[in-house]
């Protein structure tokens, strides 16, 4: 009897199945109290993050009281200094320095084409002379220094315009610093400014500039 072999196909195997590794309970238990841990901690960092945001929003309002009555305050300085600027009463201070002037104004001078060629706060006047007086929230050395060159334009316009005045300047202003308020008077200019309920007028240590 002959006993005939099966033959198989070359690279053919057996599938294997690999056991499957399990977790043991006590691990997943631990990453679960990791991811627990870890979402209790977010939790709190949101919530001081709310309360910081909270107190910041305080501050800021608390802020903006201040600020708002600290400008409230100043525009009533500076109200209060414009006032004062052009009231007749600043002509009675003015001839403590021995200039007489008839009344005060703000005037502004145009040319041929109707633009503004300089505007001025207060102009206090009469026949031989006038004052141009610049008024400022907070007085700064470029101030001066542009009140310089408006008073060069004014002089211009007045010659042009047949007016043979002679021209003072003064620098209004509700905050001044002791440097630009030196400054202001050793350019020749007269510095006004608040003093209590009224104003105070400084006069240069030198003569005024006249242009």
């Amino acid at each position: 009897m002959q006993i005939i072999k099966a033959k198989t196909k070359k690279g053919t195997k057996n599938a294997v199945r690999k056991p499957v590794k399990r977790i043991p309970r006590k691990d997943i238990e631990a990453d679960f109290d990791r991811i627990r841990k870890t979402l209790d901690e977010i939790a709190l960092i949101q919530r001081e993050t709310e309360e910081e945001m909270r107190s910041l929003r305080l501050v800021h309002k608390e802020t903006e009281k201040t600020l708002n009555k600290a400008i409230g305050g100043l525009s009533n300085t500076v109200g209060s200094l414009i006032e004062h600027v052009m009231t007749p009463d600043l002509l009675r201070k003015f001839r403590q320095f021995g200039f007489t002037f008839d009344y005060v104004t703000t005037i502004k001078w145009a040319d041929g084409e109707g633009n503004i060629y300089t505007e001025i706060d207060g102009f206090l006047e009469n026949g031989e002379q006038a004052m141009v007086v610049e008024v400022k929230t907070t007085l700064r050395r470029n101030d001066v220094d542009d009140h310089l060159q408006r008073m060069e334009r004014v002089r211009i316009y007045a010659d042009n315009h047949g007016d043979r005045r002679k021209f003072l300047g003064a620098m209004a202003a509700a905050i001044i610093d002791r440097d630009t308020k030196t400054y202001a008077l050793s350019k020749g200019f007269f510095v006004i400014e608040p003093s209590g309920e009224d104003v105070k007028v400084t006069k240069p240590d030198s003569e005024p500039k006249m242009w």
